[in-house]
């Protein structure tokens, strides 16, 4: 039986790190070695990036919800207290949305919060 060399298999190995190296500078766009480190840097990077994103958004999202529940009188933690006791079931995306594009509505949660603070 004849025995298989790896080459192929190498190539198209080589090839898929070098084409995910495309637009890298000097040897990590042209080497194999060098590229792949700097693949596998960039994906563990580019996941902790999307994990990273999330905790900001939210930390936007509580900056906002807290400017507008202080203009209403309430600090953030009181605020969400409130509405906690009151049933009421908004996430802090959906708040902070209102506290910028609906004032109105968001000082009547504001009122229902403070009625409901114990």
């Amino acid at each position: 039986m004849a025995r298989i060399k790896g080459g192929l298999n190498a190539k198209k190995r080589h090839n898929r790190v070098l084409k995910l190296a495309k637009g890298y500078r000097g040897a990590r766009s042209k080497q194999y070695r060098v590229a792949k480190q700097s693949v596998m840097r960039a994906l563990t990077s580019s996941y902790a990036g999307r994990k990273e994103r999330k905790r900001q958004f939210r930390q936007l999202w509580i900056a906002r919800i807290n400017a507008a529940a202080r203009m209403n009188g309430l600090s953030y933690s009181k605020f969400m207290f409130g509405l906690k006791n009151a049933g009421v079931v908004m996430n802090r995306k959906v708040l902070s949305d209102m506290a910028i594009n609906d004032a109105e509505g968001f000082a009547k949660l504001a009122e229902l919060a403070k009625a409901n603070l114990k």
